[in-house]
């Protein structure tokens, strides 16, 4: 009994951790736009620094303006689920945590002006020193507490082993809607004295932070594995396929597009209106699970060269007023909020969204939130189809009684 109390503790605490405080990716300035962060070696891969490695993290982003503005930055180190923890700056970081961003271009031959900034973390100014969550906050130089934009990354130290499997076979249906994950996690090289009460484990889809779980406690040990299978955290909503549309020329509708229009002083891509899948058969298609690439169909450097454009998104679905629709991918920073909502208009009967987007190749899905909920759900619009081809980020942590952070032991992308 004691047992299952902490196990529901722990996941009470991760809730209200969540809820509290802003610590997702975002830019609250509305003029910092395109916000990407990745590791250069693996750049469709989880936003991960191997501790003591060569690695190096690439942090992008536009500020639409006319000049220059003058950047700083500072890293915040937080716990497993991303509450700040209480270490000291010297605890975590070699060097001053704080940093200038001199690393700028301004925009080429584009309606939309705007500077284009780069940053890679470390650096000769600011190095981690320890595994586990970081926040990277970009604020003005006249003001500290001003944050522009912040995103998150992590520090792991590789001394896990992290395997799995999915299976449509779940304890809840048969080739249906659903995929049971499976995990082994192999701590022999670890230090963890105790993994059955000192492991967190931490799994999320697609990217997605909205469906993203903790588990606290294997079902049970093999020699140095813990062993996570038939759990109710690990079933997943099967989803499908994301959709995908380029905006890569102005000059001809790209994919998705119906058609191309210049309304002073913008570029307009008119989107051809979605439908929903979900009473559809499931067809296989190659997508990036939500993510974004900038790219200009006839520049050599798009980071300065590609322009902005008024991407106009419409889905044709009847009215649910106990129901709000959201569009989800990279490009919306996984928010359900009022810049990723979609609005239903009743003179043409469908949902629409209009968003100002860079140049490029863009992955996305619609959601369903009933109202009051925190998750969103893809069964009304996309469907869920067991063929689906999922990503699922494992981030194995590991927290003892009284310590002020939790080790990032490893982290591991499975594709299935």
């Amino acid at each position: 009994m004691v047992r299952l109390s902490a196990v529901l503790m722990a996941l009470l605490v991760w809730l209200a951790a969540m809820a509290a405080g802003d610590t997702m990716t975002g830019t609250p300035n509305d003029r910092v736009r395109s916000l990407r962060i990745v590791n250069p070696l693996d750049p469709y891969g989880p936003a991960v620094l191997r501790l003591g490695s060569g690695d190096v993290l690439a942090i992008n982003f536009d500020v639409l303006s006319e000049d220059r503005d003058y950047l700083r930055y500072r890293l915040v180190h937080c716990r497993a689920d991303w509450s700040p923890s209480t270490l000291v700056d010297s605890e975590f970081l070699d060097g001053f945590n704080e940093g200038e961003i001199t690393d700028y271009r301004f925009s080429e031959a584009t309606l939309v002006h705007y500077v284009n900034y780069n940053l890679t973390i470390p650096n000769a100014d600011v190095a981690p020193l320890l595994s586990g969550n970081y926040l990277l906050q970009i604020y003005p130089e006249s003001d500290p507490d001003d944050v522009w934009a912040q995103c998150r990354f992590m520090v792991c130290e590789e001394k896990v082993g992290i395997s799995g499997n999915v299976t449509s076979r779940t304890d809840v249906d048969y080739n249906a809607g659903h995929q049971q994950l499976e995990l082994r996690i192999d701590t022999r090289e670890s230090g963890v004295a105790d993994p059955f009460n000192d492991l967190f484990v931490v799994v999320q889809q697609n990217g997605r932070l909205d469906n993203e779980v903790a588990l606290r406690q294997p079902l049970r040990m093999s020699g140095t594995t813990s062993i996570y299978e038939h759990q109710p955290q690990l079933l997943f909503e099967a989803g499908n396929e994301y959709r995908r549309m380029e905006t890569v020329s102005t000059q001809f509708p790209p994919m998705g597009v119906e058609s191309v229009e210049f309304i002073n002083p913008y570029y307009y891509h008119i989107l051809a209106t979605d439908e929903p899948r979900a009473g559809s058969q499931y067809l296989y298609d190659e997508t990036q699970k939500g993510r974004f690439v900038i790219h200009e169909y006839n520049s050599s450097d798009p980071d300065v060269q590609a322009d902005y454009t008024v991407v106009v998104f419409s889905l044709d679905m009847p009215y649910d007023p106990d129901t709000m629709v959201f569009l989800d991918g990279d490009f919306t920073m996984r928010r359900f909020d009022e810049n990723s909502r979609m609005q239903y208009n009743r003179e043409r009967g469908r949902y629409e969204r209009v968003m100002l987007l860079k140049q490029g190749a863009y992955n996305y899905q619609y959601l369903t939130v009933p109202r009051g909920a925190r998750r969103g759900y893809t069964a009304a619009v996309e469907g869920d189809k067991h063929q689906t081809l999922n990503e699922y980020t494992v981030k194995v942590y590991e927290r003892k009684p009284g310590s002020r952070n939790d080790r990032l032991l490893g982290v591991a992308l499975l594709r299935f």
